[in-house]
C-alpha cells in the first residue's frame, strides 16, 4: 500500500465522519421546510453548525457553510470588497505566495471590477514584511476594501504573526480576511478572541475567516466561512437568502454533519497530535540533510518562533512552521521528477499546492520568497497527517537517495513550448 504523504492536499476522512454522513443522507427533509421532515433535518444543521463553529471560536450564526475553502475565501474577498468600493475603497492588500484562490480572486477582481491590488512582499522564509504593510495602511486607509492573508502557508508551512497583522490593520480602520484553511486543526483557532485582542471592532479589523473540512479529515466539498455580525458583505449566490441574505442555497445537511464530527475530533486531538506530528517532521527534516546534503529548507528553521509572539502568549502558538509541513528545494532537480520518482516507489508527495498540480510552473511561493526560477522548479512538499507513522517517515528516507540520484542525473528539463524556449 503506498504511503501517503500528501496530507495538505486532502487528508484521509475519518471513518466515523463517514458513518456520521451516511446516516445523513438518509435524513428526508429539507431544513428550510416547516414541517416535521424539514424541522428535524435543520435541527441536524443547526447542531452542526454549533458544533464546528465551537471550534472557531465563533457563534453559530457567524459561521456561513460553503462548498469548500475556495468558496468561502472568494465570498469573503469578493463581498467585501464590493460592499465597501460603494463607499469609494478599491485597494485590495495582499500578500504575495497566496493560495490560488487567493490570487485568482483579486486577479478577476482586477480585470472585471476595478480593484487596485497591492502586493506585499514577503521576506526569505515566507514571512510578511510588516514594514512594508504598515506603509500601505498609511497611505489613504479609507479607499482600502480589505487586507486578505495566509496565517499558514499551505505550501511552505509559514505561519504568520497573525494577530499583529490584524492588530495593525484594525488600527487603520481596514476590515480583514484570513484564510485559515491550512491552519486549522493545527492551531487554535479563536475568532472572538483575536477580535477582542486584536482591538477589532465593526467592520475594521478582522471580520471573516475560511476553513475547509477536507483538511481535518471530513469530506471534501465543504467549508465555511466565519463572518462577523458587524461585517457588510455582498452575496455570490441569490435564491433565497438560506444563511443570512449572505450565502443562498438549499443547505448540506450530511456534510454539515460530517463537517462537525471531523471539527471535533480534531480539536480534542489537536495538542497531543501537534506534538507527536512536530516530531515526525523534524526527524523527516533531519533524515533529508543528512541524505541530500545540498537539499534546501524552505520556511523557518523547525523550533524557530513567529516573529514578535511573547513566550508567554500560547494563544498565537510559538513555532513558526506548522507541525505537519516538510519543503525542501533540491537544485539541480525537476521538482516533477521527483515527485514521479518516488510514487514509482510508493511514496506519495507533491511539489506544492495541489490546485496547481500538473501545471509546470515554478511556485510562486517560493519566487515571492526570493528564490530564482530553477530554484523555485526543483521544490518537493512532504505533508503529515493522522495517519502518518515512523514508517512512513522510514519509507520516505529510505525512497530518496535513489530518487535523489536519478532526477539528479536527469537535471533540469528544457521548457519548450510553442513559442520556443523559456
Amino acid at each position: 500500500m503506498p504511503v501517503y504523504l500528501d496530507h495538505a492536499a486532502t487528508t484521509p476522512v475519518l471513518p466515523e465522519a463517514i458513518e456520521a454522513y451516511a446516516r445523513a443522507l438518509a435524513t428526508v427533509g429539507n431544513p428550510s421546510s416547516i414541517h416535521t421532515a424539514g424541522q428535524t433535518a435543520k435541527r441536524l444543521l443547526e447542531d452542526s453548525r454549533e458544533r464546528v463553529a465551537a471550534t472557531l471560536g465563533s457563534q453559530g450564526i457567524e459561521l456561513v457553510l460553503t462548498s469548500g475553502g475556495t468558496e468561502a475565501i472568494n465570498l469573503a474577498i469578493k463581498g467585501l470588497y464590493w460592499a465597501r468600493r460603494a463607499n469609494g475603497a478599491t485597494r485590495i492588500l495582499v500578500p504575495e505566495g497566496e493560495h490560488h484562490a487567493t490570487v485568482d480572486t483579486v486577479e478577476w477582481l482586477a480585470a472585471y471590477e476595478g480593484a487596485q491590488v497591492e502586493w506585499l512582499p514577503l521576506d526569505e522564509r515566507g514571512f510578511v514584511r510588516l514594514d512594508t504593510l504598515e506603509s500601505a495602511l498609511a497611505v489613504d486607509p479609507k479607499g482600502i476594501a480589505l487586507l486578505t492573508f495566509l496565517w499558514a502557508n499551505n505550501e511552505v508551512g509559514t505561519i504568520q504573526p497573525v494577530e499583529r497583522i490584524v492588530s495593525i490593520a484594525a488600527s487603520a480602520g481596514v476590515p480583514v480576511h484570513i484564510d485559515a484553511v491550512s491552519a486549522y486543526g493545527h492551531l487554535p483557532v479563536d475568532f472572538a478572541g483575536m477580535r477582542r485582542r486584536t482591538g477589532s471592532a465593526g467592520s475594521a479589523g478582522l471580520v471573516a475567516l475560511s476553513v475547509s473540512a477536507h483538511k481535518i479529515g471530513g469530506p471534501i466539498g465543504a467549508g465555511g466561512l466565519v463572518l462577523s455580525r458587524d461585517a457588510t458583505i455582498v452575496p455570490l449566490l441569490h435564491g433565497g437568502g438560506q444563511q443570512r441574505q449572505v450565502r443562498s442555497g438549499t443547505q448540506d445537511v450530511a456534510a454539515a454533519t460530517a463537517f462537525a464530527v471531523a471539527a471535533d475530533a480534531a480539536e480534542v486531538s489537536r495538542e497531543a497530535e501537534s506534538v507527536r506530528l512536530v516530531a515526525l517532521r523534524d526527524r523527516l527534516i533531519a533524515g533529508v540533510r543528512s541524505a541530500v546534503p545540498d537539499a534546501v529548507l524552505s520556511g523557518p528553521e523547525p523550533g524557530e518562533r513567529v516573529p514578535g509572539v511573547p513566550e508567554h502568549d500560547d494563544d498565537s502558538g510559538t513555532d513558526a512552521r506548522l507541525a505537519s509541513n516538510v519543503h525542501f528545494t533540491f537544485p539541480g532537480c525537476e521538482g516533477d521528477s521527483l515527485l514521479f520518482l518516488l510514487d514509482a516507489a510508493g511514496v506519495e508527495v507533491s511539489t506544492g499546492s495541489a490546485c496547481q498540480a500538473g501545471i509546470p510552473e515554478p511556485s510562486h511561493v517560493l519566487r515571492a520568497m526570493g528564490r530564482d526560477e530553477d530554484v523555485a522548479r526543483g521544490a518537493l512538499r512532504i505533508t503529515l497527517g493522522r495517519t502518518s507513522t515512523d514508517a512512513d517517515v522510514d519509507a520516505f528516507l529510505a525512497a530518496l537517495p535513489a530518487a535523489h540520484a536519478q532526477a539528479s542525473r536527469a537535471g533540469m528539463a528544457t521548457r519548450e513550448t510553442a513559442l520556443g524556449a523559456r
